[in-house]
C-alpha cells in the first residue's frame, strides 16, 4: 500500500495561526484598556460542563472570562501596568470587568467550589500588578451594596447617639 500525500500549503496554515494570534492580542488589548480589574486564573482538570456553567454565571455578573497563551498575555500586557507581572505557571485564563472588585470576588467564590482545579494566580487592580495573595485579599472586600450599608451605619451611628442624648436631656428637663 502506498503513501497518500495531500497538498498542504504551510504558509496558509501559518497565516491562520497568525490571524488567530492577532485576534487574541486584540481581545487582550480591549481587556487591558476597558477593565478596572484583571484576574489571572490558574485552572486544570475542570470538566467542560463546570467551565461552561462558571462562564455563564460570570457573564451574568458582568465578568468576562477567556483562555489565552501566556506568551500572548505577556506581549499584550508588557509595560501596560505598574509593577512586575506575576509569574504565571500552568494553564491560565483571564477574568476581567469594568468593576474593580467583582472579577476577583467571583473567581474566589469558584475557587471554593473547585479548590483542586482553580486558583487565583495574580492580576491587575487599578493599573498595578498584584500577586496571588494580594488579589485574594482584594476578593475579600465586601460587595458594593454591603459597603454602602456599612457606610450608612457609620454615618448614622453618631446621629443616633445624639438623638438618644437629646431625648434623655428633654425627658430630664420635662420631669
Amino acid at each position: 500500500m502506498g503513501l497518500i500525500t495531500l497538498p498542504i500549503d504551510f504558509n496558509q496554515i501559518m497565516a491562520i495561526t497568525k490571524a488567530k494570534k492577532q485576534d487574541i492580542l486584540a481581545k487582550l488589548d480591549g481587556v487591558k484598556s476597558d477593565s478596572d480589574s484583571i484576574v489571572f486564573v490558574k485552572f486544570n482538570g475542570m470538566t467542560v460542563a463546570d467551565t461552561t456553567a462558571m462562564r455563564a454565571q460570570l457573564r451574568e455578573q458582568g465578568v468576562g472570562y477567556f483562555v489565552a497563551k501566556k506568551t500572548l498575555m505577556k506581549r499584550a500586557f508588557d509595560g501596560a501596568f505598574k509593577g512586575e507581572m506575576p509569574t504565571l505557571e500552568g494553564e491560565i485564563a483571564v477574568a476581567y470587568s469594568a468593576d474593580a472588585i467583582t472579577p476577583a470576588q467571583q473567581i474566589k467564590e469558584y475557587t471554593g467550589k473547585f479548590k483542586d482545579n482553580l486558583s487565583i494566580a495574580g492580576g491587575v487592580f487599578q493599573g498595578v500588578y498584584k500577586d496571588a495573595a494580594e488579589m485574594t485579599e482584594i476578593a475579600s472586600i465586601p460587595p458594593l451594596p454591603v459597603l454602602r450599608g456599612m457606610f450608612v451605619n457609620v454615618i448614622n451611628s453618631p446621629i443616633q447617639g445624639m438623638a438618644i442624648v437629646l431625648n434623655a436631656v428633654a425627658e430630664k428637663k420635662g420631669a
